[in-house]
């Protein structure tokens, strides 16, 4: 198995353009959550025109909504929520220069087809494993929607964080390409 490809957030083209279906990543830096309810809103302040509370441009955007902390942790478990949920809002937020998309599960050929446009990527954590990823993330901070809760906007600051690339910016579909190999002709 290759060793893990090492990423620092925010990401530039560049950066995004070395990366491949398959790869494992481990991203060192700062990184934002968001869910449904937080790109609800982002999406309709885009659409307005108006400036959004946080600077998406490099970024990439966690889909997870963090338990709460126990005393003496810094956040709680931290695995990722189902990204097809944030779909309809994702084309736009790639148009304003979000980089990466940290979730589980398949994305939509629009959402697909807009990471090659804009040179992003999606990278796929692992379901199950909230409490291990929660050893990743080093800081936490509420940036935006407080009223959210646990749906809040956050910045993360995590070291080797454990990712693999689902959809390139490339077109690359690790779910496409997986179910290829085992599908009967």
């Amino acid at each position: 198995m290759a060793e893990p490809k090492r990423i620092t957030a925010p990401l530039s083209d560049d950066d995004i353009m070395k990366l491949k279906i398959g790869d494992s990543v481990l991203i060192t830096g700062k990184i934002l959550t968001g869910r449904d309810a937080a790109h609800k809103r982002l999406f309709e302040l885009a659409q307005k025109g108006e400036a959004l509370p946080v600077d998406i441009k490099g970024q990439i955007i966690y889909y997870v909504g963090p338990a709460p902390a126990k005393q003496g942790y810094i956040i709680g478990p931290a695995g990722p929520t189902t990204s097809g949920r944030m779909d309809p809002y994702t084309p736009k937020m790639l148009e304003l220069g979000l980089k990466g998309m940290i979730g589980k599960g398949v994305r939509s050929k629009e959402v697909r087809d807009a990471m090659k446009k804009h040179k992003a990527v999606y990278l796929a954590a692992t379901g199950g494993a909230a409490a291990l990823i929660a050893k990743n993330i080093k800081a936490v901070k509420i940036v935006a929607y407080e009223d959210l809760g646990p749906e809040a906007i956050r910045e993360l600051e995590v070291e080797d964080f454990p990712v693999i690339v689902a959809n390139d910016a490339h077109g690359g579909d690790l779910y496409e390409e997986g179910q290829k190999k085992y599908r009967k002709e």
